[in-house]
């Protein structure tokens, strides 16, 4: 294993985040790498499916901006810099390996809820990350 340079954690702003931050940031302390964070919005119509009759974008400018602080909150309590900080609507696992490969990253770090069964199958955002991702992905179990 060669020494990572960027590590990128996605974070979805729960408690759990900062568990998983700290793991990312404790590996960016031992590589002496840089730390990028990611939150990604998804779009309620992809969410509940496009099929709401109702202008939803009022409400998700709401869920937007309230992100945002969460985010910039979030991350000035771990140190990580304004230009390290990206907030992102799409699908998750897409938006994660896309930035990856823009900044390039060469860690992934994200928090998993460990499913068995069904919730398996249906699969998950860490599950989605580790398929098809352009490095590393090291998946913090919360």
């Amino acid at each position: 294993m060669g020494e990572y340079k960027h590590i990128l954690v996605g974070v979805d702003l729960t408690i759990e985040s900062r568990d998983v931050t700290r793991r990312a940031c404790a590996l960016g302390s031992a590589f002496n790498a840089r730390i990028s964070c990611v939150h990604v919005i998804e779009p309620l119509s992809l969410a509940y499916g496009g099929d709401i009759p109702m202008d939803l974008s009022t409400i998700q400018e709401q869920i937007q901006d309230t992100a945002k602080s969460h985010l910039a909150e979030f991350a000035e309590t771990l140190g990580i810099a304004e230009a390290d900080r990206h907030l992102i609507f799409g699908r998750p696992e897409t938006e994660i390996h896309t930035l990856a490969n823009e900044i390039g990253a060469d860690l992934i770090v994200v928090g998993s809820h460990g499913r068995h069964g069904l919730a398996l199958l249906l699969g998950s955002t860490a599950n989605g990350v580790l398929h098809g991702a352009p490095c590393d992905v090291l998946a913090v179990r919360v």
